[in-house]
């Protein structure tokens, strides 16, 4: 029996890509969940895993096509007991109103999607297909939270019997007056990148009580013993940046300040503390910000960070980053010191609680020692989730940061 495999959602706000590479030919037989081509978009190269096992009978597209969510990519000669159990019966729910928010969609009118950044097996994805259920928004409860069947069916009683899942805020969109009478315009669309970028930024400015606490942190010792030590980093691939030295600062600190390093989960009235250190790094390229991830940073050298976050860097600026490389970060920095201005206030990215924004360092006067001398000081911002973060908390976090900074070798104290 001949089945079509079509392109599935490959993240939020994404509906087409540009096929890199197909990895698989005609006449190859597959299995299930088999990564089959290589999707490009402004955000991440990802490979598309196949929704069934089968002979390749068909390949519809070719490398550097711009291909669509919900296009048919390839067709597959599959055996009849797969066919089987895509025919069989489907699970019949009660028939009561539904809420439009909820997450649950009419089969009938929406095509199926599948979803290949949820931790869920294709039957599974099947089975939430169903249902007209959005994997995206069912909760797991497997290990790191893997989706299963029965996930889905309590995500399905919990919207019918309680109403939406997601969150009642509803964004209004003002209508734009045509500037075209004053004057000469011209309409440019939005990339994937910004989309994503101004729908995350603003559901967290209206979801998140946000403050915004400043401070300057003398890095003049720092200065000296950077400019000592990058020779050699740069000997071995990296390089001795800032950035790298407060990433390392800053991953220390959340051990010493769990709180920044936690989530806040309202619709449980819990806090999520997490025993690993995750912390992305604002990254400026042509196609817009992006944030890759370094894990584990608060475990690693500044030699290995400075390694890391050069090859994130260049990963980000070339769109090779993959998904998995920009989810699961608990702390941002954003360091705007090569560009330049005094202060800036960073928004907290979803689901964490804190980032740190750095501003261009300047020579200034300082009070020392009953005399006034030359000192270099950094400007920071750091911004926090009031929810969770008190000003006290704030205070003492970023006093930490920048006694650190002061002092550079207390980094191995």
């Amino acid at each position: 029996m001949k089945k079509d495999i079509i392109l599935p959602e490959i993240a939020d706000n994404v509906v087409t890509g540009y096929l890199a590479s197909v990895l698989v030919s005609v006449g190859d037989v597959i299995e299930e969940d088999q990564s089959i081509i290589e999707v490009e978009t402004d955000k991440a190269t990802t490979d598309i895993p196949s929704s069934f096992g089968g002979k390749i009978i068909d390949i519809k597209v070719n490398a550097g096509d711009e291909i669509r969510v919900g296009q048919v990519i390839m067709v597959l000669e599959v055996e009849e007991s797969e066919e089987a159990e895509e025919k069989k019966s489907p699970v019949v729910i009660p028939d009561l109103p539904v809420p439009k928010e909820s997450g649950i969609r009419d089969p009938v009118e929406v095509a199926p999607k599948a979803s290949i950044l949820v931790p869920a097996s294709p039957s599974v994805r099947r089975f939430a297909r169903e249902l007209g259920v959005d994997i995206n928004r069912v909760k797991g409860s497997g290990k790191d939270g893997r989706i299963s069947d029965d996930d889905v069916k309590a995500h399905t009683k919990a919207v019918i019997q309680g109403g939406s899942t997601q969150s009642n805020l509803q964004t209004a969109y003002a209508e734009v007056p045509d500037f075209s009478q004053w004057g000469t315009i011209n309409n440019e669309p939005m990339s994937r990148i910004r989309q994503i970028t101004a729908e995350s930024t603003l559901n967290s400015w209206q979801t998140i009580p946000q403050v915004v606490q400043f401070n300057k942190a003398d890095i003049t010792e720092l200065e000296k013993f950077r400019q000592m030590s990058k020779t050699q980093v740069d000997k071995v691939g990296g390089k001795l940046t800032m950035t790298a030295i407060l990433l390392k600062v800053s991953a220390l600190a959340l051990r010493q300040f769990p709180k920044f390093n936690a989530s806040v989960d309202m619709k449980n009235k819990q806090v999520i503390y997490k025993d690993f250190v995750n912390i992305g790094v604002a990254v400026d390229t042509p196609q817009g910000l992006l944030v890759p991830i370094v894990r584990d940073a608060d475990k690693k050298s500044l030699t290995e960070l400075s390694i890391e976050i050069g090859q994130l860097a260049e990963k980000a600026r070339n769109k090779k980053l993959t998904a998995e490389e920009m989810h699961g970060g608990n702390f941002t920095i954003s360091n705007l010191g090569g560009i330049g201005g005094t202060a800036f206030t960073p928004i907290v990215y979803p689901h964490q609680v804190a980032i740190l924004g750095v501003s261009k360092a300047i020579m200034e006067q300082v009070y020392r020692d009953e005399k006034f001398e030359a000192r270099l000081l950094m400007p920071l911002s750091l911004s926090y989730d009031h929810r969770l973060i008190d000003g006290a908390d704030g205070a003492r976090f970023m006093g930490w940061i920048c006694k650190v900074m002061e002092q550079p070798f207390s980094l191995w104290l």
